[in-house]
């Protein structure tokens, strides 16, 4: 029987998408939390590439299962609607979450209530930046709504906008070749790299976009081609393992602090190389560290993801990261107010370098994605749409002498399940 392609069944989630996705929000997080000691332990310190490339490849991955499916099968323009969505969703995001931010900080920083209560002088609106939102509103105010405003702090989703507005583009140029999107995939990030395509973050200078979207493509359709299967899964082999082992430790030296500070060389080197690892162009060796990283994370986790599938602590574990993985987008906001409200109790008790303070910080913010990802899957399955618990739904109308027959169509009656799900 031919099974409409509208009423195909969901493709299973991949395990590994999600769990992959759920570390990188818990590493952003730690990286946004204002002088937070444990960011010297994440792994940018260690490498070249860092948190921002897992997020940006698993979401050119999950976009190609998301989004993918429509081009195929619903056609281009409409792919295009659907994109198109997607981006509104995420650019109303992004507004709400600056606004959000910029007014709880001006309002605690503006009450005197934290040099009042524990004599704090830092001014926590000057460390994003973000006074000249409020003095310079006439530049500022267009400026954030056309995203020639990006302050540093809220820089990754404008450059998502960007990159999902050029998915069409690159679906439209796969109908010509898989290698026709390669080249322009290749063609971006080399202009990129040369200052060809900037992008004003700001309206009174010329200091462009922290994450330059045309560069950092690159790592978004390569997590794209491969799940739209345009790149072919790599082999596990003995020689690419050892040969991901020797970028990845060989990279080291350069990228972690304490080596390249107590050798003089060493940083004279990471300076020199600095086109190559930089992170607004995205420097080929950020790209090559991280696929050396993910390809080992790949070999890691398994076939399938097997090794993450497991009825035991670990497994458990595995469950909690992968469900934040699920909600990345509501847990990314949460992580950058969080981040701030946190750093700034943190503060409060004069925690700030101490090694409890910091430890109950970053298990906090850890506590609060969870709790997020976990409060907006309970949203999105609608329980309210359900009957309540022991009731198989409403019951006949005292009318109906309690033998009325529902007036439904046999075809409305079978689609109600499924409404009840969505």
């Amino acid at each position: 029987m031919h099974v409409s392609p509208a009423l195909s069944p969901p493709r299973p989630r991949d395990p590994r998408l999600d769990f992959f996705r759920g570390l990188g929000m818990f590493i952003i997080f730690v990286a946004h939390l204002p002088e937070n000691t444990w960011t010297l332990w994440i792994p940018a310190r260690f490498g070249f590439s860092d948190a921002t490339e897992i997020f940006v490849f698993c979401s050119g991955m999950a976009s190609a299962l998301a989004f993918g499916k429509v081009f195929d099968q619903h056609g281009w323009l409409m792919g295009v609607a659907r994109t198109g969505h997607r981006i509104w969703q995420v650019y109303f995001a992004h507004v709400c979450q600056f606004l959000i931010i910029a007014a709880g900080l001006v309002w605690i920083q503006q009450s005197g209530y934290l040099s009042d209560c524990c004599g704090l002088t830092q001014d926590y609106v000057a460390s994003l930046n973000l006074w000249p939102f409020f003095e310079q509103t006439g530049e500022t105010l267009p400026g954030l709504l056309t995203l020639t405003y990006v302050p540093n702090y809220f820089d990754i989703l404008p450059m998502y906008i960007v990159i999902l507005a050029l998915m069409p583009v690159m679906l439209a140029a796969a109908r010509l070749s898989k290698w026709a999107t390669f080249a322009l995939m290749a063609g971006l990030w080399l202009a990129a790299g040369q200052g060809l395509l900037n992008l004003p973050a700001e309206p009174w200078s010329d200091r462009p976009w922290f994450f330059n979207p045309f560069a950092w493509q690159l790592v978004f359709f390569t997590g794209f081609a491969f799940m739209r299967g345009w790149i072919p899964a790599p082999p596990v082999s003995g020689g690419l393992i050892a040969l991901s082992v020797a970028v990845v430790l060989a990279s080291v030296p350069f990228a972690w602090h304490v080596a390249y500070n107590e050798v003089p060389a060493l940083l004279a080197a990471r300076d020199a190389m600095t086109p190559l690892w930089d992170k607004t162009t995205f420097g080929l060796f950020r790209y090559l560290h991280f696929l050396a990283l993910a390809y080992l994370a790949w070999v890691a986790v398994g076939a399938g993801g097997s090794r993450l599938l497991a009825e035991n602590l670990w497994g458990r574990f595995v469950n909690v990261v992968r469900k934040v993985g699920q909600q990345s987008l509501a847990v990314f906001l949460a992580s950058l107010v969080l981040a701030q409200a946190i750093g700034i109790l943190r503060d409060m008790a004069w925690g700030r370098g101490d090694p409890l303070a910091e430890f109950l910080a970053n298990t906090a913010g850890f506590a609060g994605l969870i709790a997020v990802a976990y409060l907006v899957s309970w949203y999105k399955k609608q329980p309210w749409r359900r009957p309540p618990a022991g009731k198989s739904g409403p019951g006949p109308k005292a009318s109906d002498g309690g033998s009325a027959r529902s007036e439904r169509s046999p075809a409305a009656r079978a689609a109600q399940p499924a409404l009840t799900a969505s």
